[in-house]
């Protein structure tokens, strides 16, 4: 059961406007390039341009978050050391 909410929860931030835009631009670029209404030339670029943005922005969320969980994790030990004193 809980591996089910945590695919559930993964495929819920999965689907978002930018994780939809960066799929849109990609498919668009690569449809009309296999059609031959645009060099490959030019659609590599973009391509990875867009493709780059996106998991770099998803690499410094995830730092963040090992951030505020480690701050998190400090802050509690030093509360739990205060109280005990």
């Amino acid at each position: 059961m809980e591996v089910l909410k945590k695919i559930g929860n993964n495929l819920a931030k999965l689907i978002n406007v930018k994780t939809l835009v960066t799929f849109a631009v990609t498919g668009v670029f690569v449809y009309l390039a296999l059609r031959g209404e645009i060099s490959p030339d030019v659609v590599m670029p973009v391509v990875t341009m867009v493709i780059s943005f996106y998991f770099g922005t998803q690499y410094e969320k995830a730092q963040k978050e090992i951030i505020y969980k480690a701050e998190n994790e400090a802050n509690d030990k030093e509360d739990n050391n205060n109280a005990i004193s």
